[in-house]
């Protein structure tokens, strides 16, 4: 009998699009993609999940029912994937399962008593369902020890990509944009990590309501409109974007309705709102990355990347920087996050650890996750 060699990575982010799989090797010491799948969530069910990012009505109802219900769709996800691959389940190790979030509360507020965060899909039902043991629930361990639980993948780039000559920093423009800080060969810096602020999740809501797409294609209608400056100044005046790091945040906070306060007054036509927000995002992440190096190699990577006016705008912002995207690392755009998570499951195993204090705030690394046998 063969044995297993694999991982399976699953991703769903924060913009709700659909389910990433990334099978992954790791027996020669690296992390070798061997293949990758996407299955796109129904409007059904990517309205489903949004709609509980804020509170609502019978809620708890329908977290738990949703729940079972993409732990039911990840396992049809899966299934494509080794019949694609041609494999059965026991040529599967495990599973890195990093759910959907619903709902990321990292600091205590007047309203949260205790900071904590909630991904769904089931991974005791979809290693029933699979015959594959799957790990995951990895955040909540970060979140005990006093971290963020977020950003996790800083730890999988640094075991991805060894120093070089330059401050290396890896940007993910998901729904909400993260960076990763690498430092160069020798350096007396700290690897770092943090989410910067919105990425796609605030873009395509704002283009939904105002024109009726899913996203801005190819950042065409944010071009085609003009950068309002007051405005732009206006939203970076939130206090998350002067927060120092260990910080990170959700599309739950950077809504349809925190956008209204600050244009509620004004009368800016919604191709200019749309050029504004995707300003908005380049110039968050610039603004990081410049108060972190003075010069580094930056590599682009997420659904954001297809954007084309808003990587244009972190090229002007970042000037002196070298900008590229990350498939110039011979790397898979549409794969990496999901990777990252087939590694969480591989450093479960393997007892390495999965987090990085100086990432996410909290006390001390450890290994993260719990496994869910079939």
């Amino acid at each position: 009998m063969t044995k297993a060699k694999f991982y399976i990575g699953l991703m769903s982010g924060t913009s709700a699009d659909g389910i990433d799989l990334a099978l992954v090797d790791f027996t020669s010491g690296t992390a070798e993609l061997i293949a990758s799948y996407y299955q796109a969530y129904d409007h059904t069910t990517r309205q489903k999940i949004t709609e509980l990012y804020l509170p609502n009505i019978n809620e708890i109802d329908k977290a738990f029912s949703l729940d079972k219900t993409l732990a039911y769709q990840f396992s049809i996800a899966i299934n494509h994937l080794l019949r694609q691959e041609s494999l059965i389940p026991d040529d599967i190790i495990a599973i890195g399962n990093h759910g959907q979030t619903i709902r990321h509360r990292p600091t205590a507020n007047a309203y949260i008593q205790a900071p904590f965060t909630l991904q769904i899909g089931c991974n005791q039902t979809l290693a029933v369902l699979t015959g594959i043991r799957v790990v995951g629930d990895f955040r909540t361990k970060d979140i005990a020890l006093g971290g963020q639980g977020a950003p996790l993948v800083p730890a999988f780039h640094q075991y991805l990509l060894p120093p070089t000559q330059n401050d290396t920093f890896l940007v993910n423009i998901g729904g909400i944009a993260n960076i990763t800080f690498l430092p160069k060969i020798n350096s007396t810096k700290s690897v770092l990590g943090f989410d910067t602020g919105p990425g796609n999740a605030l873009l395509d809501a704002w283009c939904f309501e105002n024109s009726g797409n899913r996203f801005d294609n190819n950042g065409d209608w944010g071009k085609s409109g003009t950068i309002h400056q007051t405005l732009l100044m206006q939203l970076l005046s939130d206090d998350y974007f002067s927060l120092s790091a260990p910080k990170s945040t959700g599309r739950e906070y950077f809504t349809l309705q925190w956008l209204n306060r600050f244009i509620e007054h004004l009368y800016i036509p919604p191709e200019d709102v749309q050029a504004t927000l995707t300003a908005l995002t380049a110039h968050s992440i610039s603004a990081d990355i410049k108060k972190t190096s003075d010069y580094a190699d930056v590599y682009l990577c997420g659904g954001g990347i297809d954007n084309s006016f808003c990587y244009k705008l972190i090229e002007q912002q970042l000037n002196t920087f070298n900008v590229n995207k990350i498939n110039s690392l011979k790397l898979n755009n549409n794969a990496l996050e999901a990777m990252a998570f087939a590694w969480l499951a591989f450093a479960y195993d393997k007892k390495i650890y999965g987090n990085i204090p100086a990432v996410t705030g909290a006390s001390k690394s450890t290994v993260l996750g719990c496994q869910f046998l079939s």
